[in-house]
């Protein structure tokens, strides 16, 4: 029968259709990257550019063929973002590094779990990501910079609901005491990860107009309704 994956497909084509038309930002050479702003960002660049075979095996796995499809297109959009990130850099004479102590950590993480677990860690990364692309679409000094952030945040903007959506499902066999648990959890370690981000992206945070505590704070608060939707 039809799973509830048909509507997120579409939204994906969309996307993907609209991309396509719009083509890429227009790439210049030279562009300023403060250099504070320029560590940020490679870091963050190597976080987009896992290559996603683990939780596209996982969603195969999961026996319904719309989820793999619709994660599919999930991880040509994240691989579509590392992309622009790496044009960015290159735009402003940097190169892309090639690991980050943090990208490694969650990809560890996220090797050794099942789907739901993968997920909830995936949903730490993408929550944190929606306060940074969106301090630095705001912040940034260059209209490159700000495109590219946009676009992103575009799309992690319809990233969140997906994955809510199959959590919500993977969640709902569990007694309401235990979802509790799991999603007060899941604010615990978005609160730490947020601060992890915030220290080590402090100077660029900064140079954005978003200081730490309040990049911490913001974060935190917008897991609140991400956790009751997951619930």
């Amino acid at each position: 029968g039809t799973t509830a994956y048909g509507d997120w497909i579409r939204d994906f084509e969309a996307a993907r259709d609209e991309r396509a038309d719009r083509g890429d930002p227009e790439w210049r050479t030279g562009v300023p990257l403060d250099p504070a702003i320029r560590r940020s960002v490679q870091r963050f660049q190597v976080g987009e550019d896992g290559d996603g075979a683990e939780l596209i095996t996982k969603a195969e796995a999961a026996g319904d063929a719309e989820y793999a499809s619709a994660v599919r297109m999930f991880v040509a959009e994240e691989r579509n973002h590392a992309r622009l990130l790496a044009l960015l850099l290159a735009s402003g004479g940097a190169p892309v590094i090639a690991s980050h102590w943090s990208d490694g950590v969650f990809v560890a993480l996220r090797r050794a779990l099942g789907l739901r677990l993968e997920l909830l860690v995936l949903m730490i990364a993408e929550a944190v990501a929606l306060r940074y692309y969106r301090a630095l679409r705001d912040g940034a000094d260059d209209a490159l910079t700000r495109e590219v952030a946009g676009r992103i945040l575009a799309d992690e903007e319809r990233h969140v609901p997906f994955h809510c959506h199959r959590l919500r499902r993977s969640l709902r066999p569990l007694p309401p005491p235990v979802r509790l648990l799991v999603t007060s959890g899941w604010r615990t370690a978005l609160a730490a990860v947020a601060l992890v981000v915030a220290v080590d992206h402090g100077p660029a945070l900064r140079r954005l107009g978003v200081g730490r505590g309040r990049f911490v704070a913001e974060a935190v608060r917008s897991s609140g309704p991400i956790a009751a939707t997951m619930r």
